[in-house]
């Protein structure tokens, strides 16, 4: 950063993603869960410095060169939908041409008619409309610039899949219907006799994580504060991270009560929990940084406290 300054945009992610599954990755905008997906694909800006290991299959993600993910991953192991998917189109082609070149990019397709039905094909699963494909990117609304991204992403066929928000700009009924087929999009190959293909989906909205993630990770300030199975997280017992049950607790269909507060800036995180100083449960042992394992909290709510 400007005067040398470092952000620790995101610390000790750890999870996975299995064959067949979809992970659910959550928190405030601002927190890093952006940054972490533009980390697995190698989209980071040129002052970012990354650490550690993202392995899918036997490569190392963060390790890969310019051209391994060029040419072995972007679209063909991992597929993207951007979080701002008109950014991300070419703005002087149509989305007809732009579908077809990625076809004849990532499969074995060949031909004129046999591209333009393929392109067809992959706009019907993200709800495109086919009286637009011959537009560009400018006459589309941000909810179609939306479903292009999509179509665009699950051409590959790739085992591995980003969504970054992908239901932004979509009514109600169309982000079920893209919900729906991101978790299609997960669950085919495994009903085809192979092992599925996994999904990390990063999301603001609830109702969407809950209609098809298998498992949810809450992200706040930069790290990974709860790792939990969706049917627990969204059920009983429900989050045991505090800030997660506030982000439940702040839907209106249930307590619609704000989490006080603001996130800390990245750039000044406290020594200890980055959420004592807008949590209910903090106390001074909150001061030293949390212990490590799927819940980071010094007091977590337990089953007994949804008991009682």
């Amino acid at each position: 950063m400007p005067g040398g300054r470092r952000v620790a945009a995101v610390t000790d992610a750890r999870f996975d993603v299995a064959a067949g599954e979809c992970l659910a990755l959550i928190g405030e905008s601002g927190c890093g869960k952006s940054v972490l997906a533009s980390a697995l694909l190698g989209l980071l800006p040129g002052n970012a410095q990354t650490a550690g290991a993202a392995h899918l299959g036997d490569l190392d993600l963060l390790g890969a060169d310019e051209r391994t993910l060029a040419r072995t991953v972007r679209g063909r192991l991992v597929g993207l939908v951007p979080q701002s998917p008109a950014a991300h189109l070419t703005p002087v082609r149509t989305v007809r041409s732009q579908l077809e070149e990625t076809v004849a990019a990532l499969t074995a397709t060949r031909g004129r008619a046999a591209l333009r039905a393929a392109a067809e094909a992959a706009a019907e699963r993200a709800a495109f409309p086919a009286d637009h494909l011959d537009r560009h990117p400018h006459q589309l609304s941000g909810g179609l610039a939306q479903r292009a991204a999509t179509a665009l992403a699950l051409v590959g066929d790739a085992p591995l899949l980003l969504a970054d928000e992908p239901t932004t700009g979509l009514d109600r009924d169309l982000v079920d219907r893209t919900v729906d087929e991101l978790r299609r999009h997960v669950d085919e190959a495994g009903e085809a006799g192979g092992s599925g293909r996994g999904l990390l989906m990063i999301t603001h909205d609830l109702a969407a994580a809950e209609r098809i993630a298998d498992r949810v990770a809450v992200m706040y300030a930069g790290r990974i504060v709860e790792l939990a199975a969706a049917e627990d997280f969204f059920g009983l017992p429900g989050p045991r991270h505090p800030y997660s049950r506030g982000l439940l607790q702040a839907l209106p269909g249930r307590a619609f009560t704000p989490i006080p507060g603001m996130p800390p800036e990245l750039g000044d995180l406290p020594d200890g929990c980055a959420f004592a100083a807008r949590c209910d449960r903090a106390t001074g042992t909150c001061a030293a940084a949390p212990p490590p394992g799927t819940v980071a909290c010094h007091h977590p709510h337990l089953p007994e406290d949804v008991r009682a």
